[in-house]
């Protein structure tokens, strides 16, 4: 089963301020107050005025993202970043290989990364997003990670992510069907 994320995360709040007028802003709602905002081509048209470009070679540590951040876009999440810390987060995974890519925007400037592992044999901790949603405040919780405990492992792409906000399902909606059906056995 394969796993792809391109989004944004932040305090659902500051979300809801800043893509309030933005036609293809979807917000999928976390735990612990964060959402997750699905990066498409058309939000990336309305928020910059131009098409997304893509990397064409490997993801690396010099290239650690898929969507090539411009500086229309950057400047972007810097500016929502005044308001608190916002985390770019990319994930690519299928049969055991992949990446994962962060980085975290803080007070209107890059604070942290942008980081990039491809083998994720270092403590989870210190995997690119767990640390990531670690600087943006994510609380341990009964979950494995940071990862699981916002609830990211919930949808396996963009599209999941993007259904999952229009329905307006929150995080701990999968958990609750989990329970009314271990209580209907």
């Amino acid at each position: 089963m394969s796993y792809q994320l391109s989004a944004v995360v932040a305090d659902a709040e500051l979300f809801r301020e800043q893509t309030a007028d933005l036609d293809h802003a979807v917000l999928g709602e976390l735990r612990q107050d964060f959402a997750l905002l699905p990066i498409t081509p058309q939000l990336v048209v309305e928020l910059t005025g131009s098409l997304p470009d893509f990397a064409t070679d490997d993801r690396s540590a010099e290239h650690p993202f898929g969507l090539v951040l411009s500086p229309t876009l950057v400047e972007l999440l810097a500016r929502w970043s005044q308001s608190g810390p916002v985390a770019y987060l990319e994930a690519e995974f299928g049969g055991g290989v992949g990446y994962q890519s962060a980085a975290v925007w803080l007070g209107g400037a890059l604070s942290w990364g942008p980081r990039f592992d491809d083998e994720l044999d270092t403590p989870r901790e210190q995997w690119p997003i767990n640390s990531a949603l670690t600087r943006l405040g994510v609380e341990p919780g009964t979950w494995i990670d940071p990862f699981a405990e916002l609830g990211l492992h919930l949808e396996r792409n963009t599209d999941g992510w993007l259904a999952h906000g229009r329905r307006r399902l929150s995080a701990d909606y999968w958990d609750e069907l989990v329970e009314q059906w271990e209580q209907d056995r």
